[in-house]
């Protein structure tokens, strides 16, 4: 896996530096589009991986350091989108820098990108523009991209400006503010340029602006989905499991043993202040569920009687409530459905744990990912895709556990791995990417997969992490809980 990013030291240079570049001597060179890794035969996959069917994208190179440190994130959250084919210019980032080209046609309307659904520009936005002095469209053209990226840094805003190559001229511009290099949120303001870049240029949302919980030597840490900045976010003084986040990504919670019993916490992204959930920590207490609005927590709870589904108001800090009655059988791990009208949870009321699913007050109970009786291997850990048309989890295989993905609307399940011991699949925002544990690499770590084409990745090269959750979008702005 390459390094977690490049930052160099250093401040924000005051002025503008303007970096709209192009390449001018030299003969033009044949490039292959960049990958981090090929299609991994453990991933079953529908449709085959094929360099080249999806568009280029280059981001320019730049001479600054703190604008080549944004680069290089940029650069690697937009590969890591699986959207696009990245071009390595000639010479990699040696780059002849040379007088202007003569100024292209201005960009048709038409070719404006999309806009995403109730959004309207800001002054730090603009869209569409006439071409760059600086970029050689046609040769960008020749090597394969369809779209450039260009940046610059006035004062302490990034400047980032998106261009079709084709229609030769400036789709979107950006203006932000850019933390200092060595401020905690740097990395974070640049992961939202790279979804901006994503939405300029295909009118999709993206997932760099996000973060993964994960339990590691019994405590949870947090990491960017491009595998930097790992970080401990749990107390040093207890055991803790069973992170999960909330769908506004501004709060997550997870369980810790307190003397034999599991007390579930709510915890702020922000501040790191956290709270105990009412009515925990009696019992063990774990694998907490958020539901959508924010207000309920659906959590498992285990007793001398067997293990049960509940729920309770962390809102109002009250109202426990509980959703399934074992008789002689186990049921645990809710995951909400993104409207939050169903709770999908794993029962041994059949014999082996399984799939099943229930309306979120409890009722209307019933299988949810087909098996064969006394032939399927246990399931467990099912985790619903934030689109609401898939539910991932991991099953026995002949003595090892695979990830498999359930279709909603159809009832049909994949196996999705088929190398190694494989569990614990978490979705991300985009319903495209899962992050699981594998020990496919003689140990067992983090690892991405996209399931629309197979490509798959390390995240985490230590050993030992287990029970990650995928973040939603992480939020610019702080805000009020429902």
């Amino acid at each position: 896996m390459r390094q977690a990013d490049g930052r160099t030291a250093g401040r924000a240079v005051g002025g503008c530096v303007a970096i709209t570049l192009f390449l001018s001597g030299g003969p033009l060179v044949r490039l292959s589009a960049q990958d981090t890794s090929a299609i991994d035969r453990g991933v079953r996959v529908g449709i085959i991986y094929r360099p080249g069917v999806r568009p280029g994208l280059v981001v320019l190179p730049a001479k600054n350091p703190i604008l080549d440190s944004v680069r290089i994130i940029i650069a690697r959250d937009l590969d890591y989108s699986d959207r696009f084919e990245l071009i390595t210019l000639p010479g990699g980032d040696s780059l002849h820098v040379s007088a202007a080209a003569p100024a292209a046609p201005a960009a048709p309307a038409a070719r404006a990108a999309p806009r995403s659904s109730g959004r309207s520009a800001s002054p730090s936005e603009r869209q569409g523009g006439p071409a760059s002095p600086g970029l050689n469209y046609p040769l960008y053209q020749a090597l394969g991209a369809d779209f450039a990226v260009a940046l610059g840094v006035m004062a302490d805003s990034a400047l980032v400006s998106v261009h079709d190559v084709a229609a030769a001229g400036v789709r979107r511009e950006y203006r932000a503010w850019l933390p200092p290099l060595k401020d905690p949120r740097f990395r974070l303001a640049v992961h939202r340029l790279s979804d901006r870049i994503l939405e300029a240029t295909l009118g999709l949302p993206g997932i760099a602006a996000t973060r993964i919980l994960f339990v590691m030597d019994g405590k949870v840490d947090m990491i960017d989905q491009d595998g930097a900045d790992k970080k401990l976010v749990s107390s040093t003084d207890h055991q803790a499991m069973s992170p999960a986040w909330g769908s506004d990504g501004r709060r997550f919670a997870y369980m810790e043993f307190w003397a034999g019993r599991g007390q579930l916490f709510v915890q702020d992204l922000a501040t790191g202040k956290r709270g105990a959930v009412a009515t925990t920590g009696h019992a063990l207490d774990f694998t907490p569920a958020f539901s959508p609005d924010g207000k309920t927590l659906a959590f498992s709870r285990a007793t001398d009687e067997g293990t049960d589904v509940y729920t309770v108001n962390i809102k109002d800090n009250c109202c426990l409530q509980r959703l399934t009655v074992g008789r002689f059988s186990d049921n645990l791990s809710p995951a909400y459905s993104p409207d939050g009208q169903r709770i999908a949870f794993v029962s041994t009321r059949a014999g082996s744990p399984q799939i099943y699913v229930m309306a979120a007050d409890g009722t209307d109970q019933q299988l949810f990912a087909p098996f064969d009786y006394g032939a399927t291997g246990a399931s467990f850990a099912p985790d619903w895709s934030p689109d609401g048309q898939s539910v991932a989890f991991h099953r026995d295989v002949g003595g090892t556990y695979q990830v498999f993905v359930l279709d909603v609307r159809t009832r049909v399940v994949r196996q999705l791995t088929s190398v190694g011991r494989n569990e614990d699949p978490t979705w991300a925002p985009d319903s495209r990417h899962l992050c699981f544990v594998s020990d496919r690499a003689g140990y067992r770590q983090l690892w991405i997969v996209d399931v629309e084409t197979g490509r798959i990745r390390s995240l985490l090269p230590q050993s030992g992490a287990r029970l990650p959750a995928w973040s939603p979008r992480i939020p610019e702005a702080p805000a009020s809980n429902p």
